[in-house]
């Protein structure tokens, strides 16, 4: 039997993953404070950064990959948690789940048995995007579903830097119920689960962390990827004209914002390594400078895009290339 014809015993897998959590008095991790310069970076590192904490870990020790972000000829990395780094500090197994009939029938049979689903769904339906995307643009975005209630169709969910709630008409726009059901089969969402291993009480961050920092270290890129974007961008930038209304904010989204906040969460990790006990060492305040040039360059990219005028743009993140260099050389002599 699908899981479609076992609506009737449903209601006892209903549950939540962290049952403690409420929206109403959810305060984000000091990564997602509103005063830092990138409060949010992307929608996958946000929710798993609020999902750490939620188990009462530091997310700092999980951030060394961010060393290995680089220029991919049309858009800055979209940086994400290593699967493996994950399950080696906090025990956090990340697959693929397996979407084949009722879409949240089987997050519901998954959260039931504590797993945090990680799924992609439609802006459009998430009140927490009000005044951006919620009830007036389609876009792909990925939540944590920590409870889910099918028979009241109210969900809870890890999004960007919170923990929200929706419910009724919202409910069925996500997941294609009532008069939202598309009349030919729906593409299925992709979806992950996380399942959660003990992890060591006594486990020694300082060390598995430096380990995976020595490990990304050696992935980093060999050409600056700071200098490779800072000579693509006014080229990049002329082609912004002949887009449609609004299409400045996602091409921002997918370079500056990544490059920004990137280098912010760099920062915050070096930053914590030395506090760890890491005497000495440098780069936390180039990967700052980098940080800040990028949310600099995203208001000097809007200007000149209004005034058509991009030549002045290629030495824009000149300062911030050549930080990159120094930061770069210094991992790699104490850690490569």
């Amino acid at each position: 039997m699908g899981l479609s014809g076992a609506k009737a015993v449903l209601p006892q897998l209903w549950g939540a993953v962290f049952p403690r959590l409420d929206p109403q008095n959810f305060r984000p991790h000091s990564l997602h404070h509103a005063e830092r310069a990138w409060p949010e970076t992307n929608c996958y590192v946000d929710l798993l950064v609020e999902a750490i904490a939620a188990k009462k870990f530091d997310p700092l020790p999980a951030l060394a990959f961010t060393v290995t972000q680089d220029f991919e000829g049309d858009q800055i990395g979209f940086f994400k948690f290593p699967a493996g780094d994950l399950e080696t500090l906090y025990g956090f197994r990340i697959q693929e789940l397996a979407i084949f009939d009722c879409v949240e029938e089987h997050i519901a049979q998954q959260v039931a048995r504590g797993r945090l689903c990680l799924i992609e769904l439609d802006s459009f339906f998430l009140p927490d995007t009000q005044g951006v995307t919620y009830r007036r643009a389609h876009g792909k975005t990925t939540v944590g579903v920590n409870r889910i209630d099918i028979a009241r169709r109210r969900l809870e969910y890890f999004h960007n830097a919170g923990y929200f709630a929706l419910e009724g008409e919202d409910f069925d726009g996500l997941f294609r119920r009532g008069d939202f059901a598309p009349q030919d089969a729906p593409f299925l969402p992709y979806t992950e689960m996380v399942k959660f291993d003990p992890a060591p009480a006594d486990k020694d961050w300082r060390g598995e962390s430096l380990t995976l920092l020595r490990r990304h270290v050696a992935r980093m890129p060999v050409d600056n990827p700071v200098a490779a974007f800072a000579a693509a961008l006014p080229d990049q930038a002329r082609r912004l004209e002949h887009k449609p209304d609004g299409f400045f904010h996602t091409y921002a989204f997918n370079t500056l914002r990544q490059l920004g906040a990137n280098f912010g969460l760099l920062a915050d990790y070096l930053g914590w390594l030395e506090a760890q006990g890491e005497q000495g060492l440098t780069g936390a305040a180039e990967a700052a400078r980098i940080r800040d040039a990028a949310k600099v360059a995203q208001f000097q990219l809007a200007r000149a895009l209004a005034r058509r005028r991009y030549d002045a743009l290629s030495g824009l993140l000149a300062p911030a290339a050549e930080d990159w260099d120094r930061l770069a050389g210094a991992l790699r002599a104490r850690y490569g």
